[in-house]
């Protein structure tokens, strides 16, 4: 469970509001996953124009594994 101030921080460096990692009981999105979680407070510290070309790479890697697992389960 991420503190407060690392939450704040991803909610910043993804550009959205904390409320948005926070799931409807009030409690912030669990990740589990510390290298993940490490990942993503290194992205924050990168400038704005490698920080949008590292979430745009994720934006797309997200969006073709989402259109795999589409066309898998209909073919």
């Amino acid at each position: 469970m991420p503190s407060v101030e690392v939450a704040k921080k991803l909610a910043n460096a993804f550009s959205i509001t904390l409320d948005y990692l926070v799931d409807d009981t009030g409690k912030v999105t669990d990740i589990k996953d510390k290298a993940t979680l490490h990942r993503l407070i290194e992205i924050e510290g990168l400038g704005q124009e490698e920080k949008q070309t590292v979430l745009h790479v994720i934006d797309s890697l997200i969006r073709n594994a989402k259109a795999r697992k589409t066309y898998a389960v209909q073919g």
